[in-house]
């Protein structure tokens, strides 16, 4: 029972808080993927990009509300065909995207999960990083160190989503 000042998690009351578990959990177990493979430092913009991609990835692929912590190892060869190279992930999320805004729209309820997943998206999308540019010509440079190639500025998703593509391989 909710007393004067206190909180619900689940939506239910009017004016009250309705915490975005879902997209929480998503991020949780997109984070724990990326620290598990130790592939870029947990403060790095590469690493948020692959997290936010992840995150991304596993709070759409959950079409039924149920994404639970017994069925994570379950899901793993999903996410791992959503963000396979040759798949049009980004087209993929748009439209799940959509058909999630349209039935927020037509609940008239509040959609916490799905106003964070919009402002990941927002990010993965207009932020640019400065990648290596895996598309140059081999032998075209003369240094062979990480930060001594040629480079290129990136969409944050496209170089978030195969660094959560390979946290998932190594998982």
């Amino acid at each position: 029972m909710l007393h004067r000042g206190q909180e619900s998690t689940d939506g239910t009351g009017g004016g009250e808080l309705v915490v975005p578990m879902a997209w929480l959990y998503a991020e949780y177990i997109a984070d724990e993927l990326l620290r598990t493979g130790d592939l870029m430092p947990p403060t790095s913009m590469e690493f948020r990009a692959g997290r936010d991609a992840l995150a991304l990835t596993i709070f759409l692929s959950d079409k039924d509300g149920e994404l639970s912590g017994i069925r994570v190892v379950t899901q793993l060869e999903t996410w791992l065909s959503l963000t396979a190279y040759d798949q049009p992930w980004q087209d993929w999320v748009r439209e799940r995207m959509a058909d999630l805004t349209a039935v927020a729209a037509e609940s008239c309820a509040p959609a916490p999960d799905l106003d964070l997943a919009e402002a990941a998206w927002r990010w993965l999308e207009e932020t640019e990083l400065l990648a290596p540019d895996l598309n140059a010509v081999p032998g075209g440079a003369v240094g062979v160190g990480e930060d001594e190639g040629p480079k290129v500025w990136t969409k944050a998703w496209q170089l978030g989503l195969p660094l959560g593509h390979l946290a998932i391989h190594l998982f």
